[in-house]
């Protein structure tokens, strides 16, 4: 099957949309809900089995349903084990979409902006099962997408940053212009090479504000599990270093 070109995919199929619960996701889901032609009718998220959180974000369950809940797009939740090997992720991420197809769904809609590599491990996931991956914000500019993202007026804190590339300062703030101004050089304002991860939790699409508390700022360590690693075809370096804020 051939895909279409990221200038001229449609969404006139049902779709569902994977949700991280981050900027990048919401951005993606305003550009599409902008449109006419618009399916995405469902919130897809794959979460930790014994913290019932979001993998990598660290938000708890509770907020994520929030979220879902806030936007009145029906949210659908996958448990998975900390460290289980690439096999088992496909096969119950592919179990689940088998599911979606069989159901009418047709397309599967990413925030990914940049990464090659992880474009690459989805359509060849996706493509056997007849799911088409729409990447709305494909190769735009990611300092461009950060102040649209703020000027639409959407507001997310960042809940967790890589600590090899920033400190424990960064976590637990409003990703703001005043963050985008005091990031390193280095750090892509999207964080698109996993420098941070946010929370959305207000903006024009939802219906009223996420209610949540601030809580600690605790550092974790992070070991990449064997999906993790197996996804990718470049070989890359791991951090395992993390600060997280944890919001209840």
């Amino acid at each position: 099957m051939n895909w279409p070109s990221e200038a001229f995919w449609k969404m006139s199929k049902k779709a569902f949309l994977n949700w991280s619960s981050g900027k990048d996701a919401m951005l993606a889901l305003h550009r599409l809900k902008s449109r006419d032609d618009s399916a995405v009718d469902l919130l897809l998220t794959t979460l930790n089995t014994t913290y019932k959180r979001i993998s990598m974000h660290g938000v708890r369950q509770n907020l994520l349903q929030q979220q879902a809940d806030a936007l009145h797009i029906p949210l659908k939740k996958i448990f998975m084990g900390s460290d289980i090997g690439l096999q088992t992720y496909n096969e119950l991420m592919g179990r689940c979409v088998e599911e979606l197809a069989d159901q009418g769904y047709a397309q599967s809609v990413f925030g990914d902006i940049l990464l090659e590599d992880l474009k690459s491990y989805r359509r060849r996931q996706l493509r056997p099962l007849g799911i088409e991956p729409v990447f709305p914000l494909w190769k735009e500019d990611t300092s461009s997408l950060a102040k649209e993202f703020i000027d639409f007026g959407y507001k997310a804190m960042v809940v967790c940053v890589n600590a090899a590339v920033l400190d424990r300062s960064f976590c637990g703030r409003l990703f703001d212009k005043n963050f985008l101004n005091d990031l390193p050089e280095d750090v892509d304002p999207c964080g698109e090479n996993g420098e941070f991860h946010t929370f959305v939790f207000d903006g024009p699409l939802f219906e009223k504000p996420i209610d949540f508390e601030v809580g600690e700022t605790l550092s974790r360590n992070y070991v990449p599990s064997q999906t993790d690693a197996d996804c990718f075809t470049e070989e890359r370096s791991w951090d395992t270093d993390f600060w997280f804020t944890d919001l209840k």
